[in-house]
């Protein structure tokens, strides 16, 4: 990390810049051949991500730039370039003031995410939807007794990103990354709004959402037909209203969790919900380590849909904590389709510094159905396991 501190005219204010960053090599690996042509066993990439942090006025005002590439050796949809964030903050006494491109995250559940709607998925990046493209925003956040009230504008949408042609975990046709309709005239130009209050209360933590915009998850569109060779998917981004409400309660070792959402649009009106527990054995067997135990429910009134895999499922998981130097964690879930006992993924996530500077992650997914609407039959033939080695300056 390179730090510089400047003393600015007069003495009055001092500002401080920092840089850092870093750098990772990605192999992926897939387990079996690909369902359909051009596509890769192995997928090479590397990815940059650099950030320019400073601060003046005693640290009131922060300005944050942080850009994201990545080259991939096989897909060409997956060597893209985004700003995750370049936003300046300014902090009041009783609020705070956000400007630029910026990251938001609402949520509390480990399997899904469902009240989590203000960045758009960087779904070519990372298949577990965890990867989010930075979201032009000015947002307002004002802190009181009765809690935290935030208050988003958003002047411009982003689409979400897919597989190419040459990509892996995408359906028989590749979604077009260049095309897209709406039902807004607008298009990516329509502002969307957003409201949160959230407020810890003893052993509680409660959120309660409400967004009206472009809707983040895209509905798929096709034109022509197998038969003639020309079928072709495109995204369709509905308007929507969504009213979210996210709570923990701590007690102890354990954590209960829920996320759940209402959502309306044109073509349909439905609630989905996750609810589980975390239970953490500290010190498991006298040992160092942390065992953590995951349950969760995910419950959904929608079809199936690409997007939308866990209408009725149930995720077990097992954190494994080592609380070393190296801070070295390995997650394990397992969803099971309560519906179809052929359907199931499973994830398996590690990861844990070499050096002060070096990381190593390694990440694997894994899908089995034999049901041809369920979502994941289009990627049944894409378990892999990636493989990343980071390095931070």
């Amino acid at each position: 990390m390179l730090a510089v501190s400047i003393a600015l005219q007069g003495g009055i204010n001092e500002a401080r810049a920092e840089f850092s960053g870093s750098v990772s090599v990605e192999q992926r690996y897939f387990l079996q051949d690909a369902i359909y042509t051009a596509q890769p066993r192995a997928q090479s990439s590397v990815a940059l991500s650099p950030e320019w942090f400073t601060e003046w006025s005693d640290g009131d005002n922060t300005l944050v730039f942080k850009p994201f590439y990545r080259f991939d050796q096989e897909d060409s949809e997956r060597t893209h370039y985004d700003i995750r964030e370049l936003i300046w903050t300014h902090l009041g006494q009783s609020y705070e003031f956000r400007a630029g491109v910026g990251k938001v995250f609402w949520g509390q559940t480990e399997s899904l995410h469902l009240v989590d709607i203000i960045n758009q998925t960087d779904l070519v990046d990372a298949i577990d939807f965890e990867a989010k493209l930075g979201q032009p925003m000015v947002s307002f956040s004002y802190y009181f007794d009765a809690g935290t009230l935030s208050a988003f504008v958003l002047p411009y949408f982003r689409e979400r990103t897919f597989s190419g042609v040459q990509g892996r975990l995408r359906p028989m046709v590749p979604i077009s990354n260049d095309v897209a309709f709406y039902e807004s005239d607008d298009e990516q130009s329509h502002v969307d709004y957003a409201l949160r209050w959230q407020q810890s209360i003893g052993d509680w933590e409660i959120g309660l959402s409400y967004f009206t915009g472009t809707n983040r998850e895209p509905l798929l569109i096709n034109t022509g037909s197998i038969e003639a060779g020309d079928l072709e998917l495109f995204p369709y981004y509905e308007l929507i209203d969504q009213y979210g409400i996210d709570l923990l309660w701590v007690n102890d070792s354990w954590l209960y969790k829920f996320e759940g959402i209402h959502r309306e649009s044109e073509t349909v009106s439905f609630f989905a919900g996750v609810a589980g527990l975390e239970y953490t054995w500290v010190g498991a067997l006298g040992s160092n380590y942390d065992l953590g135990w995951l349950i969760e429910y995910q419950y959904d009134e929608r079809d199936s849909n690409f997007f939308v895999p866990s209408q009725n499922d149930l995720m077990l998981g097992v954190r494994w904590v080592w609380n070393d130097f190296d801070s070295t964690e390995i997650l394990f879930g397992f969803i099971q389709d309560l519906d179809n006992t052929n359907s199931y993924n499973a994830y398996l996530e590690a990861s844990t510094r070499m050096t002060e500077n070096w990381k190593w992650t390694m990440n694997g997914y894994f899908f089995a159905t034999e049901d041809i609407e369920n979502p994941y039959y289009f990627i049944r033939r894409d378990d892999h396991v990636e493989f990343n080695v980071e390095f931070f300056f």
